[in-house]
């Protein structure tokens, strides 16, 4: 059942506050990886890293608009886990390190399917063109590597089970 917000909640008594909708949990489904064809690329990832969150999103979303206005296929778009970097700096006299800045970068992948040989060139043309200052854009074919990339590591969790085994 759809549960729609607003005053068509409280009107609907499956939606009532007591039944909110129900929200699905399991495992995450390992699809197998589309290798393509001679005329069309299989599953490609673009990865878009910068140091700015919002400014990430927005090109991420950018991307992702464009994808669906040029007929290509948008099979996920979803967020890698963030990477933090201290900078730390040697002071005048001594050996002592002092942390200068912390830096942390951002990542969002935008996964495509079915793009055509010929029209990839315009397609990574048009993306590269309004590519913001200070975003990096890579584009590589989709691998298990990345499927696996996604998660976080849970090294509490892998204790656990560990010691189950």
């Amino acid at each position: 059942m759809n549960c729609l917000m607003g005053k068509t909640m409280a009107l609907n008594p499956a939606c009532s506050s007591e039944n909110p909708p129900k929200k699905k949990k399991g495992k995450v489904e390992v699809r197998p990886i589309n290798l393509g064809t001679d005329y069309e690329y299989g599953a490609l990832n673009i990865h878009l890293i910068a140091y700015d969150m919002a400014l990430t999103e927005s090109y991420a979303q950018y991307v992702h608009n464009l994808c669906n206005h040029l007929s290509i296929k948008v099979e996920e778009s979803y967020a890698m886990p963030t990477k933090t970097m201290e900078v730390l700096q040697l002071q005048d006299q001594g050996n002592k390190m002092l942390l200068d800045s912390v830096l942390t970068t951002h990542e969002r992948v935008v996964q495509i399917s079915g793009l055509s040989a010929t029209f990839a060139e315009i397609f990574l043309e048009i993306i590269q063109s309004n590519l913001p200052e200070g975003v990096k854009l890579s584009v590589r074919e989709h691998t298990e590597e990345d499927f696996k990339g996604r998660f976080k590591a849970r090294p509490e969790l892998e204790e656990l089970l560990a010691k189950l085994n």
